[in-house]
């Protein structure tokens, strides 16, 4: 009983008889390989390379070469690299090199609305980080979307 508790309220409920399936079950995506949902770690690591790059453009570009200017307007490029990067191909930068890609629920590609919403909502960072089972955040949710390997 005492590890129910700290294995957390999955866990406890597991051990209980219910079945969660695997992450993207309720989606309708297969449980691994190409359409699968893109594992947590490989999202974290697209968002830190799109990061980098998006401080290098900001740094050599528009800040003039000043590391304070340059993480303030690193928001503003991390932006327009993911609403150019997603309506246009699904991917940013450093989605296509850890070969995920952005798709709607319905497995077709996220129109422009959808991409400027789960955009502005990636900026706020908050929704980004609130998942549900299929660990799939809030702003993926509100776009209608899902992260998947490719």
């Amino acid at each position: 009983m005492v590890g129910s508790w700290l294995s957390g309220p999955r866990a406890a409920a597991e051990q209980m008889g219910v079945d969660f399936g695997y992450r993207g079950e309720r989606l309708g995506l297969p449980e691994s390989g190409p359409g699968s949902i893109a594992p947590v770690g490989r999202r974290i690591a697209a968002i830190f390379v799109d990061w980098i790059l998006c401080v290098v453009i900001a740094y050599g570009l528009i800040a003039h070469r000043s590391v304070h200017s340059a993480q303030n307007w690193a928001l503003l490029v991390f932006g327009v690299v993911s609403l150019i990067g997603l309506g246009l191909v699904g991917s940013t930068p450093g989605k296509m090199i850890l070969r995920l890609r952005v798709v709607g629920v319905d497995g077709r590609r996220l129109g422009l609305l959808a991409v400027l919403v789960r955009t502005v909502l990636l900026l706020l960072v908050v929704p980004a980080v609130v998942w549900d089972r299929d660990t799939r955040g809030l702003h993926d949710k509100a776009a209608k979307a899902v992260q998947v390997r490719i």
